[in-house]
């Protein structure tokens, strides 16, 4: 599965981006999806992540209630809304896939990774 993410930039604390991560395969909707995020100087973190059918989703705890994820199979492409954006949520978001969904909430080693797109949240 190759993953190709977008929609990063800079934008003022308090506002939103909406990233978005389309995928090649066409088995994209069997896939479960998720972001992650690597600010500088430190370890890549789990963000978000939804089913593959799309009925279920999860959050780390410091993004619940302002990041959105959800999925649209018929465009291979998962989304992430981001808002009320914090200078703490500046990093660079990877969006992954696994047929295992616990390799993505329960580790960062899922096996499909798409490039990053930078986010900057400026205070």
């Amino acid at each position: 599965v190759q993953l190709q993410a977008s929609g990063g930039g800079l934008v003022q604390a308090g506002g939103s981006l909406r990233l978005s991560c389309a995928a090649s395969e066409r088995t994209f909707s069997r896939y479960n999806m998720g972001w992650f995020r690597q600010a500088p100087g430190k370890e890549r973190e789990f963000v978000a992540a939804i089913l593959w059918t799309g009925g279920r989703t999860y959050y780390t705890d410091s993004v619940k209630g302002r990041f959105t994820i959800s999925r649209d199979n018929a465009r291979n492409t998962v989304y992430l809304q981001m808002n009320s954006l914090k200078p703490e949520d500046t990093a660079v978001y990877y969006c992954a896939a696994d047929a295992v969904l616990t390799r993505l909430t329960l580790t960062t080693d899922p096996n499909y990774w798409g490039q990053g797109t930078q986010v900057t949240v400026s205070s």
